[in-house]
């Protein structure tokens, strides 16, 4: 069953065209991870699918409601969590959830029951009596993810919601969003972090100057990129321009890092014992090498055709 439905969705401001027909659906109980480039429409689409603007065309239906003709529904059933914590420094974290509960029409009591229970699930409890001015960027995110919890939505919408994290951090925060899922709530996710929406996506769809340019499983996107990828890491830094020369014949090597190529391989690497000869016979110091699958990241460059 589709808990969220979006069919031709289009959106202008000015002679900027944001969306131009985007069409997704995001069965109940998964995560989908919307991707782009930086002003590819990603923030503006999760805007209108959380009431916050109504687009020129097309329909966004969330749990069976209309989010233009209905929002006041739409709002009640859903959660967001945008790029900045949406919290007040001045309150303390306990504050901070209640005020939210109360502007959800909870009674005062069941508004401090459920900050408790949330302030234990995001192991925020023993700073739930301290101003936020004084919590951590970590802990400022899980505030406000824990914020937008407080009326329990079957609906979460999360736009690039660990930004600034430290790796640590970023993977509390993903097992928090599994416990979600698991729990049946239903996630629509943007992200800059390749790695985070591999990890966590059931799907995946990829938006490009505001049009859908690719969907599927992780898997799916990275199959798509191509067969296998040499990763070589030269013992010679300096080396790295002589190295691409000499795999020329192969395909198109990328340094990615000082001293390191990727080399996409065809046919399933069987082309990899001609580059270790080429490599050698240009006389380039290989300090280690790999044979490994594509990664999302490698995946999403080749579907936008950017360069990083």
């Amino acid at each position: 069953m589709q808990s969220i439905t979006v069919a031709g969705v289009r959106k202008s401001f000015g002679e900027v065209k944001a969306l131009r027909g985007v069409d997704l659906e995001v069965q109940k109980g998964t995560i989908l991870g919307l991707l782009g480039p930086n002003g590819a429409g990603k923030t503006t689409l999760i805007r209108a699918l959380a009431t916050l603007l109504l687009p020129d065309e097309g329909s966004l239906y969330v749990e069976g409601y209309d989010a233009v003709k209905e929002p006041d529904a739409v709002r009640r059933l859903i959660g967001l969590t945008g790029q900045y914590a949406a919290v007040d420094e001045q309150l303390t974290g306990r504050e901070n959830l209640v005020m939210v509960g109360r502007l959800y029409h909870m009674d005062i009591d069941a508004a401090r029951v459920r900050a408790q229970e949330l302030l234990e699930k995001f192991d925020l409890a023993d700073a739930a009596d301290r101003t936020l001015k004084t919590y951590s960027g970590g802990m400022r995110r899980r505030i406000d993810l824990a914020a937008s919890l407080v009326n329990r939505p079957p609906v979460l919408f999360l736009d690039e919601p660990t930004i600034g994290l430290d790796p640590l951090s970023r993977r509390g925060l993903w097992g928090i969003i599994h416990e979600l899922v698991t729990d049946g709530t239903t996630v629509l996710l943007t992200t800059q972090y390749l790695e985070e929406a591999d990890y966590l996506s059931n799907n995946i769809v990829v938006i490009d100057r505001g049009v859908v340019i690719a969907r599927g499983t992780p898997q799916e996107l990275k199959t798509r990129a191509g067969g296998d990828v040499l990763e070589v890491r030269l013992s010679r830094p300096e080396q790295a321009i002589q190295a691409q020369a000499a795999l020329t014949s192969l395909g198109d090597a990328s340094i990615t890092a000082p001293g390191v190529l990727v080399l996409p391989l065809p046919g399933n690497g069987k082309a990899l014992p001609h580059a270790i000869r080429a490599l050698d016979g240009a006389n380039v110091g290989i300090e280690e090498f790999e044979l490994r699958h594509p990664t999302l990241d490698e995946a999403f460059l080749h579907l936008t055709n950017r360069i990083v």
